[in-house]
């Protein structure tokens, strides 16, 4: 059985759910553990269902961004719990200090209040997965498929017919669409297209989005998310070709993303969601500098 969990990031509902899979001998599975800074209310949600924190054997991470892995450490130091990760974020899990640096480059001084507090995990805890690896996880079988794209060191977990998606599939929040976060530095428009056709070819039945939950329709929105990402990573490339800066460029994607948003549904407290899970600004700075790193010949 599965059981979501609305981590309330920064109080703030519909941002960062956590999936919890019963896998026999009392015992679960979490996928994704949301940053340190939503520890305390994941344990709450986790006691709410009737579960305790202690249960928590095993940590299927997507990957290392702050907001899907920083509370791992948490985890694996107050209870145990093994951490699963693609080779590459393994050791910036046992080290930290390499992707803090990194981090602290985007968010400054805004650590601390939005991801809480970063350590390492001892490294006899923490199992590097890769694609195609098989994990029997008690009455759980667990496929891990490599999905770069959003990152370089992202895995998808394909558990039954339910495939836990992080962020390679977008973020999608109530009635609205799917959208795709562009993070620096890492993001591949060619990478993403290669894991899509892999989810598709997975055949699931349903995803399940960190943000934000369940999907029940696989193939229409797999479908529309390739469409937004080829047309916005467009979109920034002919601004860029105009000599716009990325400061310039903030509130205009922003403006294209509302528009986007609203028409096809979403309610002006959705589209709060969606600005807090996958900022504007992220977005702004993670195709811009795939376009001069990647493309460089095409901005002229």
């Amino acid at each position: 059985m599965i059981h979501l969990v609305d981590a309330l990031h920064l109080g703030a509902p519909n941002v960062i759910c956590i999936a919890l899979l019963e896998k026999g001998d009392n015992e679960l599975v979490m996928v994704d553990s949301g940053p340190e800074t939503v520890f305390e209310s994941t344990v709450a949600g986790i006691k709410k269902i009737g579960f305790s924190p202690d249960q928590v054997k095993h940590l299927l991470l997507t990957h290392i961004h702050l907001d899907h892995s920083g509370g791992a450490w948490r985890w694996a130091k107050e209870f145990g719990t093994r951490i699963y990760v693609h080779p590459i974020g393994r050791p910036h899990l046992v080290d930290p200090a390499k992707l803090v640096t990194s981090a602290t480059r985007i968010y400054a001084d805004k650590m601390e209040y939005l991801w809480g507090k970063i350590e390492g995990i001892a490294p006899e805890l923490v199992n590097d997965v890769d694609d195609e690896a098989q994990l029997e996880l008690g009455q759980l079988n667990v496929r891990v498929l490599y999905t770069p794209g959003h990152a370089n060191h992202h895995n998808a977990y394909l558990i039954g017919e339910n495939l836990f998606t992080g962020d390679v599939a977008g973020c999608r929040v109530g009635s609205g669409p799917p959208v795709p976060p562009f993070v620096p530095p890492e993001a591949s428009i060619e990478m993403w297209k290669e894991s899509l056709d892999k989810l598709r070819a997975a055949k699931p039945s349903a995803l399940y989005l960190t943000h934000f939950g369940k999907i029940n329709d696989p193939a229409p929105h797999l479908n529309d998310l390739e469409d937004r990402i080829f047309r916005w990573s467009e979109w920034m490339r002919q601004k860029l070709v105009e000599g716009k800066s990325e400061k310039e460029l903030i509130p205009e994607f922003q403006a294209l993303t509302h528009k986007e948003l609203a028409e096809s549904g979403a309610t002006w407290e959705e589209m709060v969601a969606y600005e807090r899970g996958n900022p504007a600004a992220m977005n702004v700075l993670g195709l811009a500098r795939y376009w001069h790193k990647v493309h460089p010949e095409r901005l002229v």
